[in-house]
């Protein structure tokens, strides 16, 4: 058994941790591309840019109608909040610890892959990249209804389709150009977005009126499942903090900056969310909240008077879900191209081009823009409502399986530093509880759906198993 980290008496280094400190000390700003040499529009990311890919993929559009989604279960649900914060804490620690053991591009894929073998690494990948995709067309749809405040396009189902596509389109180009215009977007949409949600986190503090609270518990149920059903709403609100890690290949020194970028950017998000929803509460009269479909607009028209707060938070919304379909169009890429590279994923997924796997890109924005047609063309918002949640069941996958690659790290004694075991296992089991408390609220239908998602994922795995075998003889 080897041992890493400090200790009083350090033990000799082995040929791999000299190997990883090597590699450490070469990483440069340049990604290598396909001829060999570097590619000018190719660049890691630093610790800036991977802090913002994960904030600008926890916060898409969902902070804006937050607020008023969980308003009828009163402001107890603000302990939901701070339940999930721990959770999700939890979680990006131990994606921080993985990565700092290994920091290649492909994050849960390759954990559960190092761990458990080929099927539960591409299982990991599979969800995952059904998680990517839906929530790509999810986040495109909803956009739509802010763009509509900007310029009418809910007019029609044809317009409003087209708008949907287009808004997913546009991230994909910029994927297409490269990680240096990826990690551009990334980092202008994020601090963008964070102007008006500071604006009413911190500056609705100063206008915060207790009486508008309302009650405490506000659903007529006990205060444990007023938590409960409050908190399976905000699940959603927190897919994402596995960003850095899912990208590590592309960020600079990743064996630090992921866990720093994860831990930062999640804290981060959790406390926009938190301020900014408590920041509604207190200046939105609770009964008018309830029935709000613009909230921040109507906390900005009640702190400062006059009408303009909906097209200031609708621009504000648009710019956020634009960032996040950055981000996001770049992950759905990622782990099918390491999944790719292991032969678990059709080999097409592997090409890259200017440190993007573009067919990864191109297949998954068709999809999304597929199902975003069909949520148009089909008029039923159950169903979409059913998918979104989809994504919270089909990201508890990899999660799960991440946390439990973890946790078969601590209990096997592989590279585990001894100084660091208790806090690292009491943190495992607090994200594998997480884990499977999002799985819980994803609820009966969203699970049924995703199971069915992942059995066909099953019958993929066995083509692709049996034609590596079959190469291989």
């Amino acid at each position: 058994m080897h041992v890493t980290g400090t200790a009083p008496q350090p033990a000799p280094a082995s040929s791999e941790d000299l190997k990883a400190t090597v590699a450490d000390l070469h990483e440069t700003t340049d990604v290598i591309d396909g001829h060999g040499a570097p590619g000018k529009h190719a660049r890691r990311f630093g610790l800036p840019v991977a802090t913002a890919l994960v904030m600008g993929n926890i916060i898409g559009g969902g902070i804006f109608l937050l607020p008023a989604s969980i308003a009828p279960y009163g402001w107890v649900s603000l302990v939901a909040f701070g339940v999930l914060t721990v959770g999700a804490i939890a979680l990006a620690l131990v994606f921080g610890r993985l990565a700092a053991r290994d920091p290649r591009t492909g994050g849960p894929y390759v954990y559960a892959r190092e761990a458990f073998g080929d099927f539960a690494g591409f299982l990991a990948a599979w969800a995952y990249w059904i998680t990517t995709w839906v929530s790509n067309a999810a986040l495109a749809v909803a956009a739509v209804g802010y763009l509509d405040v900007l310029i009418p396009v809910n007019d029609h189902k044809w317009t409003a389709c087209l708008a949907a596509l287009l808004l997913q389109w546009l991230p994909a180009l910029a994927n297409f150009a490269g990680t240096r215009y990826v990690g551009a977007v990334q980092l202008v949409s994020t601090v963008l977005k964070f102007v008006p949600l500071l604006l009413v986190a911190v500056g609705g503090l100063f206008f915060f009126d207790p009486s508008r609270l309302g009650p405490f518990n506000a659903s007529g149920h006990s205060a444990v499942g007023a938590v409960s059903a409050s908190a399976a709403l905000l699940l959603f609100s927190y897919l994402g903090v596995e960003s850095a890690a899912v990208s590590a290949g592309e960020v600079r020194n990743a064996r630090r900056n992921v866990g720093r970028a994860t831990v930062i950017g999640t804290a981060g998000a959790a406390l926009v969310y938190l301020l900014g929803t408590l920041s509604v509460f207190g200046t939105v009269a609770h009964n008018r909240l309830v029935t709000s479909t613009a909230p921040f607009s109507d906390a900005v028209n009640t702190m400062f008077g006059g009408g303009w707060g909906g097209t200031a938070v609708a621009l504000a919304a648009l710019v956020s879900m634009t960032g996040c379909l950055n981000g996001w169009t770049l992950l759905s890429a990622q782990t099918p191209y390491a999944a790719a590279e292991d032969g678990l994923f059709p080999a097409a997924f592997a090409r890259r081009r200017r440190g993007v796997p573009t067919v990864g890109v191109g297949v998954t924005v068709v999809l999304s823009s597929l199902l975003t047609a069909y949520n148009y063309l089909s008029g039923s918002a159950k169903v979409f409502d059913v998918l979104v949640l989809v994504t919270t069941f089909t990201a508890t996958v990899p999660y799960l399986l991440a946390t439990a690659a973890q946790l078969f790290h601590l209990v096997s004694g592989r590279s585990v530093d001894r100084g660091r075991l208790v806090r690292d296992s009491v943190i495992t089991v607090i994200a594998a509880a997480f884990s499977v408390w999002l799985m819980a609220g994803a609820g009966y239908a969203a699970v049924y759906q995703g199971v069915l998602f992942l059995f066909v994922g099953i019958l993929v795995y066995a083509v692709m198993a049996a034609r590596r075998q079959r190469r291989e003889a």
